[in-house]
């Protein structure tokens, strides 16, 4: 019987996890770079602080609401992981706000050691899983072949070799 049917839940591991969180630092460093050029045009040299603020409030933000609203970022989504509440059901949006902030402050003050924690452990939570009471689990892959039928085999004796374009050369 398939895991997947039996209702078996398969965390994301730390690598998966990892390449999902790099795919949604493009996602900010390409709103960052948007928000430079807005607030160069806008204010100037005031620009460096507000932009940073802002970068800052939408790298809490984006996970925020798209945990609550979906279980995924755009990384998670193309990862195929997802994140839920321990009992399975979506994140309140308290919850997934408090995970937000705490994976912030635990990449910043411990340098990692917050999601390193979820490679250790045997259910692949990080410690801002282990706080807001969730976890991120794998999706099962796409079972829809897209790959063309093969060609129809030819019945016995109607094989018919090509016919000749013109007298080959021999030299």
């Amino acid at each position: 019987m398939n895991a997947w049917a039996s209702g078996a839940v398969h965390p994301a591991g730390f690598w998966v996890r990892l390449v999902a969180f790099a795919i949604d630092l493009l996602v900010i460093a390409l709103v960052q770079l948007v928000l430079q050029v807005i607030a160069a045009a806008r204010l100037g040299d005031r620009a460096l602080s507000t932009v940073g603020f802002f970068t800052f409030v939408f790298a809490v933000a984006y996970p925020t609401v798209l945990h609550a609203i979906a279980g995924q970022t755009i990384g998670k989504l193309m990862m195929r992981v997802r994140v839920v509440a321990l009992d399975g059901g979506p994140l309140p949006l308290g919850a997934s706000f408090l995970r937000a902030v705490v994976f912030w402050a635990a990449l910043l003050f411990t340098l990692g050691i917050g999601q390193i924690i979820g490679g250790l452990r045997k259910d692949k939570r990080a410690l801002h899983d282990l706080v807001a009471g969730s976890r991120a689990e794998r999706l099962p892959g796409s079972t829809t072949v897209l790959a063309a039928p093969p060609p129809p085999l030819a019945s016995p004796g109607s094989f018919a070799p090509p016919p000749e374009s013109g007298p080959r050369s021999t030299g």
